[in-house]
């Protein structure tokens, strides 16, 4: 894993078989024109270009752009005259880039990041943003803390456009197209380009209802004589090390609920069907209200961190950087107090 500070643009070259009417910039490092064919404004074109692809649609696009249809058209197809290759497949299920056109748009995307990039940073970090911004994030822990908090983050930067992927699991961010990826836990993958953004406790929850019932466990030990809802989340984790002082007590915990979906562990601890081990960010809100207690409270688990992970081979955009501190603002300021 490498900070993003450090993290240099790889972009290797792939065999397409095909000659293209091209030349590269020493400077710019992106594709140009040929001599006599800048009629076209490249980097009006290339954003119409990857805008057709994000949508898979002229019409999507047109609309997304505020031009015609016909304008969306006529664009793409000089494009390619110019270029002197097909970019896009046209069939009844819609527009797909061709392999030609696949790492021209790669190209083309980064190419108007680094643009972006460019105007962000001569304006100052006050300015707005614009573009899209594509963001991965687990389904609970973005309902709870990062969803609520985008109307201010949009205000800041109004034309900026943002696609919200929610997934439990770890996607491929280059395949998925994802800019940002808020993970938590371990990063199993060195590779990646990640900064800690966050860390929150880890804490034995449970719903008053069931100490009601069952009791509060006063010592680590007494957890085996409990239920406990297991977050089987990959292998699950059913072992945790508990430290107090000088202390350490190893825990299995036991229970007849194993459930794979951090929004499913909420609903059971909610309903009181028994203890569980999750992070403070979990329960956040029924901590804060009282309707689920933490237990063993003198005791510590391990906390577990939050990450913000991007693309490997590639820089940080500028609208990956500024919403990755949006983020550690909005935690930092988290309030957790409990009631009194």
């Amino acid at each position: 894993m490498r900070p993003w500070d450090d993290q240099q643009t790889e972009v290797p070259l792939s065999s397409l078989g095909l000659v293209l009417r091209t030349s590269w910039h020493p400077f710019h490092g992106g594709m140009t024109l040929p001599k006599g064919d800048r009629d076209l404004d490249r980097m009006a074109a290339m954003e119409t270009f990857v805008r057709v692809v994000e949508t898979g649609s002229f019409s999507e696009a047109a609309r997304q752009l505020r031009v015609g249809q016909p304008a969306i058209s006529k664009t793409i197809a000089q494009l390619e005259e110019r270029l002197g290759i097909k970019l896009l497949l046209r069939s009844t299920r819609g527009l797909t880039p061709t392999e030609a056109g696949e790492s021209f748009y790669e190209r083309a995307k980064r190419s108007i990041e680094e643009a972006d990039e460019a105007d962000y940073a001569a304006r100052g970090a006050g300015a707005s943003l614009s573009g899209r911004l594509r963001v991965s994030a687990a389904p609970t822990f973005a309902s709870l803390h990062v969803i609520p908090h985008l109307p201010k983050f949009q205000a800041q930067h109004p034309n900026l456009d943002m696609e919200i992927v929610l997934d439990d699991g770890h996607i491929d961010l280059i395949e998925e197209g994802i800019d940002i990826s808020l993970r938590m836990g371990a990063l199993s993958d060195s590779n990646l380009t990640a900064r800690e953004i966050g860390e929150s406790p880890r804490l034995v929850v449970t719903a008053p209802s069931y100490l009601e019932r069952a009791g509060e466990p006063r010592i680590p030990g007494e957890l085996i004589s409990h239920e406990s809802i297991i977050y089987a989340k990959g292998s699950g984790r059913d072992v945790w090390m508990f430290r107090k002082d000088s202390s350490e007590v190893s825990v299995t915990l036991r229970g007849r609920v194993r459930i794979s979906a951090a929004e499913g562990v909420r609903a059971a601890v909610l309903a009181g069907m028994g203890l569980a081990v999750a992070s403070e960010w979990m329960f956040a809100p029924e901590l804060a209200s009282g309707h689920v207690k933490a237990v063993l409270d003198d005791w510590a688990l391990a906390p577990i961190d939050l990450w913000a992970v991007f693309p490997a081979g590639r820089s940080v955009s500028a609208k990956a950087r500024a919403f990755a501190a949006f983020v550690e603002e909005q935690l930092a300021n988290l309030d957790l107090s409990k009631p009194s």
